[in-house]
C-alpha cells in the first residue's frame, strides 16, 4: 500500500510541478543556449530499481561531452568544466528540474536513492548485498543521503544512509517522504554541500588522479563480497 501511495504522489505532483515550472523550463534553456554550445539537456544512463537501465534527464551545466574530460564523472569546486549558466543550476538545483520528466514517467521517484551512473560503482550483478539493497527501490531525485549531507557524503556514507531509507520507509512510508522533501528544500535553499569533498590525502594530486582512485576505491568496495 505504501508504494501505491508513493506512485500516486510522484504522478499528481510531478504533473503539478511540470505544468507550473514551464516558464522556468523555457527560460534556463534559452539561458543555456547562449552561454555554450550543446543540446538544453544531458542525457545519461543510470541506474534505478533492480538494475533497470533509464536514461536521466537533466538541464546541461558543463561543456558538451565532460564526463569524457578532466575528472569524470567527480565534480569537485571550480570544475573548469561547469559552464557560467551551469554554475547557477548548480547552486540552485534548477538543472535537477527535468528529472520531474522522469518521475512522470516512473522512470524514477520523487524520494529514493540516487541513482548511480552505469558502471559508476561497477557491474550490478557483481555488487554485494550492501550495494544492491539501495536498488530494491526506486531511485530518486532527493533522498536521506542527500538531506544528510549530498555529495560530501563519501560513497559508503551514501550507501548506509541509502539502505536506512529503504528500512525506514517500510515503517513510516509516505510520511518520511514529505519529511525528506522538506530537508531537501532548506538544503537548496542553503545551496549546501553541491561538489564533492576532497580528503587532505590528495593534497598535491590533480582531480584526474583524485577521480581515477576514487573510482577504484568505490568499485572494490562495491563488489567485495564480505561488504
Amino acid at each position: 500500500m505504501n508504494l501505491l501511495i508513493k506512485r500516486l504522489m510522484d504522478i499528481f505532483a510531478s504533473l503539478i510541478l511540470l505544468i507550473l515550472l514551464l516558464p522556468v523550463f523555457f527560460i534556463v534553456s534559452i539561458a543555456i543556449k547562449i552561454d555554450s554550445k550543446g543540446p538544453v539537456f544531458f542525457k545519461q544512463k543510470r541506474l534505478t530499481k533492480n538494475g533497470q537501465i533509464f536514461l536521466i534527464l537533466k538541464f546541461r551545466s558543463m561543456v558538451t561531452n565532460a564526463e569524457k574530460i578532466g575528472s569524470g564523472l567527480f565534480n569537485f569546486k571550480n570544475d573548469t568544466r561547469v559552464t557560467k549558466v551551469g554554475r547557477f543550476l548548480r547552486k540552485t538545483s534548477l538543472d535537477e528540474l527535468p528529472q520531474i520528466i522522469n518521475v512522470l514517467k516512473g522512470d524514477m521517484s520523487l524520494v529514493g536513492p540516487r541513482p548511480s551512473v552505469l558502471n559508476e560503482i561497477g557491474e550490478y550483478n557483481d555488487l554485494n548485498e550492501k550495494y544492491k539493497k539501495r536498488f530494491q527501490m526506486k531511485s530518486g531525485i532527493t533522498g536521506l543521503a542527500q538531506v544528510s549531507g549530498r555529495n560530501e557524503l563519501p560513497w559508503s556514507e551514501k550507501i548506509n544512509y541509502d539502505n536506512k531509507y529503504i528500512d525506514r520507509f517500510t515503517k513510516e512510508g509516505i510520511l518520511l517522504d514529505i519529511k525528506i522533501i522538506l530537508l531537501t528544500l532548506i538544503s537548496v535553499f542553503k545551496s549546501k554541500d553541491i561538489y564533492e569533498g576532497k580528503d587532505v590525502f590528495y593534497e598535491g594530486i590533480s582531480d584526474e588522479e583524485i577521480a581515477r582512485i576514487e573510482t577504484d576505491k568505490i568499485i572494490a568496495e562495491a563488489t567485495r563480497k564480505d561488504g
